[in-house]
């Protein structure tokens, strides 16, 4: 049996991690949903769970690039919000996730306005 060639989709949604898999027609030829619970950040606020996200899409590509269904030929992204991630000079996460629904704080915000 010849494996299927497919394009490999991670879509990182809020509330849902889904793996999804297309075959050279769109046509989708896999998918897996994933709930991952969230963590707090320094000031309790919720925010997403990098380790358990980066672990999730690691342990995915690799039960993927082992499975003989399927040869992936191109591997893509998808994320909600304006999300990003400190990383040190060694690449290592030095803070968390923030939530893009985090308030900021009044007085910073009124600061940064009056400044620029």
């Amino acid at each position: 049996m010849s494996k299927i060639p497919v394009i490999l989709i991670f879509d990182v949604g809020k509330t849902n991690k889904k793996l999804l898999l297309f075959d050279q027609q769109y046509g989708l030829v896999h998918e897996e949903s994933k709930k991952l619970d969230e963590t707090k950040d320094e000031d309790g606020f919720s925010c997403e769970d990098v380790t358990k996200l980066t672990d999730w899409v690691k342990n995915s590509f690799s039960k993927l690039l082992s499975d003989e269904r399927f040869d992936i030929k191109a591997v893509n992204f998808s994320a909600y919000g304006a999300s990003f991630v400190y990383l040190d000079d060694k690449g290592e996460v030095l803070l968390p996730l923030y939530n893009y629904l985090k308030p900021y704080p009044k007085k910073l915000q009124e600061q940064f306005y009056k400044t620029y």
